[in-house]
């Protein structure tokens, strides 16, 4: 693949996968929805559902990676030229923003309704359940270390590639209800630090801080785990 196709592969891809899920996070969040208050499961399967359709329209493009600590890892590995990250993560990150936005001005109504800066901000970026940056930072590491193995292993075991961003939605899922709960799951950089930067930008309603005290935990730690991953993968 060019860099072109790599950067539209990746912005369309991650357009859709922040859109749905950035999106499920509006409507369980913000005040007057319909799904207002239906809970962790009605998110983590959100999720789950807009990991398979951003990997389908990105797989479809021809990339479908959509994270950039998986791309850090796959270079470190050997697996991608690092030539070609910039254009992973300009298209991962544009896309992500994009997302963000689109959201915005679906939910807009209700973002003006809502009074709730927290509520309003994690339709957006992750922070912690409890306030502990070093067990959040532990947290998303772990959670970013299965992320890997298990994408590794679908990668690995499902020939078809068809087939493999069903596997992917349904490991986003997996990790969201078991292991996602005590901080939000980011377990990708671009799917936090990309929303993050919308909400800072946006002019949003009632909306405060962007917590960029917090913004590093949700950057490095899915880096580290997933370089761990992919090197305890590689040695199996």
């Amino acid at each position: 693949m060019n860099g072109i196709n790599i950067f539209l592969s990746e912005f369309v891809g991650m357009t859709v996968l922040i859109t749905l899920g950035c999106g499920v996070v509006a409507a369980v969040n913000l005040d007057k929805t319909y799904a207002k208050g239906s809970g962790w499961l009605t998110i983590a399967i959100g999720w789950g559902v807009a990991a398979f359709f951003g990997s389908l329209a990105s797989l479809a493009m021809g990339s479908g990676i959509l994270n950039p600590a998986v791309v850090i890892a796959l270079i470190v590995g050997g697996e991608i030229p690092l030539a070609d990250l910039p254009w992973y993560i300009a298209g991962e990150f544009a896309g992500a923003m994009i997302g963000a936005t689109v959201v915005y001005i679906h939910y807009m109504p209700h973002f003006k309704a809502t009074t709730d800066p927290d509520m309003i901000r994690g339709v957006f970026c992750n922070a912690p359940a409890i306030r502990n940056f070093k067990t959040a930072f532990v947290s998303e590491f772990i959670a970013s270390f299965f992320l890997i193995i298990l994408a590794l292993a679908v990668s690995k075991q499902v020939t078809d590639i068809s087939y493999r961003p069903v596997f992917i939605g349904l490991v986003v899922l997996s990790i969201g209800l078991s292991l996602g709960s005590t901080t939000g799951y980011a377990i990708n950089p671009a799917r936090d630090l990309g929303p993050r930067i919308a909400h800072y930008l946006l002019p949003i309603h009632n909306k405060s801080h962007s917590d960029w005290a917090y913004s590093w935990v949700p950057v490095l730690a899915p880096i580290l785990g997933c370089m761990a991953g992919y090197l305890i993968f590689s040695l199996i």
